[in-house]
Formats: C-alpha cells, sequence, structure tokens
C-alpha cells in the first residue's frame, strides 16, 4: 500500500469512546433535620425560612415548657415557658410567644409577652406586638412595630443586672410637683 494512494482506505477505523465515569453521590441528611413534606422554601416576608433553620416549629405547633436550640430555629406557632438559643431565633408573623427568650439573635415578627434577651442584635418587623423587657446591644425597631417595655441596651459584657423601678405616671407628676405620692 502506498502512502499517497488516491482510493480511499476502505478500512474500519475503531472509533475511541469516552470512558463514563459514574457521577460523585452527596452524603445524605438525616430526615429528622427537614420538616415532611415538599422541599422547604424561603418565606416571602424576608424572615429565614426551614431551609436556613434546623429547629422549626410551624403554624398549629403548641409548645409548653423549657426549648434550647443549638443551632437558627424558626418559630411559627404557640410557645409558652422559655426559649433558649446558641444563634438565631425567629419569631414569625403567626408565632403566639408567652416566654422569656434569650438567643445570641431575635427577630420577631409575631406576638411576643414576655422579656427578650438577643446578646448581639434585636429586630422587631412591622407586624410584630411585643409586650415586656428587652436587652440587646444593637435594637432595630421597624415603623408600625408594637413595642411595650423597658430597653436596655449595654453590651452584654458590661451588662449588671439592675432591677428597673417602674413609676406610674401619676407618681411621677406628682414628684414633679413636689407633692409626695399617696
Amino acid at each position: 500500500m502506498a502512502l499517497f494512494s488516491k482510493e480511499p482506505d476502505k478500512t474500519p477505523k475503531p472509533v475511541a469512546m469516552p470512558k463514563l465515569e459514574p457521577a460523585p453521590v452527596a452524603p445524605v441528611q438525616p430526615a429528622a433535620t427537614a420538616p415532611p413534606g415538599p422541599a422547604p422554601q424561603a418565606k416571602a416576608d424576608g424572615l429565614a425560612g426551614p431551609a436556613e433553620t434546623r429547629a422549626f416549629l410551624d403554624r398549629g405547633s403548641r409548645v409548653s415548657g423549657k426549648l434550647f436550640f443549638e443551632g437558627p430555629a424558626r418559630i411559627d406557632g404557640n410557645v409558652e415557658g422559655e426559649v433558649t438559643a446558641k444563634d438565631l431565633v425567629v419569631l414569625g408573623e403567626t408565632a403566639v410567644v408567652n416566654a422569656q427568650v434569650k438567643a445570641a439573635s431575635i427577630v420577631v415578627a409575631g406576638r411576643v409577652n414576655g422579656d427578650l434577651m438577643a446578646g448581639s442584635r434585636l429586630e422587631i418587623r412591622p407586624t410584630a406586638r411585643v409586650t415586656g423587657n428587652v436587652s440587646t446591644p444593637v435594637l432595630v425597631v421597624q415603623e408600625g412595630a408594637f413595642f411595650e417595655g423597658h430597653c436596655s441596651m449595654q453590651p452584654e459584657g458590661t451588662r449588671e443586672e439592675k432591677k428597673v423601678a417602674i413609676v406610674l405616671k401619676e407618681e411621677r407628676t406628682q414628684q414633679a410637683a413636689g407633692l409626695k405620692p399617696a
């Protein structure tokens, strides 16, 4: 056979097939970390939804007692007692909380009757109704939010346990006028 033959080579040439490698499989998360049902989505209200949280108490949930969360948590149900977290706690628009809440950061969009203590930040959204004392170095109260209580904004390291004396309006006016309260 000549190198420069005018006739095309009629012998079939093997075609190189690409090697197929199996796709890597991602580790499966435990089923207890996600609520049953369709894939969770972030809430339309801009608050952290179940996709960003490890613990989630949805609307219709009712809990009484002491709750402790290691990671971020969202509450949209009813809670009575005490809530403590090492991370963010989001109290959604449908949340009704009659409890003392302690966390690194707290976002409130629902109803709270009790004291709120945030180590770094407390945010009260326009749909929120907070009745109780708050203690945090950074406080954000958005327009339309309801807050009734006392506020302490000292950094956590310098915070002292002080009792705040509540003086009624009538007593303040009497003290200002120089009269003794009855």
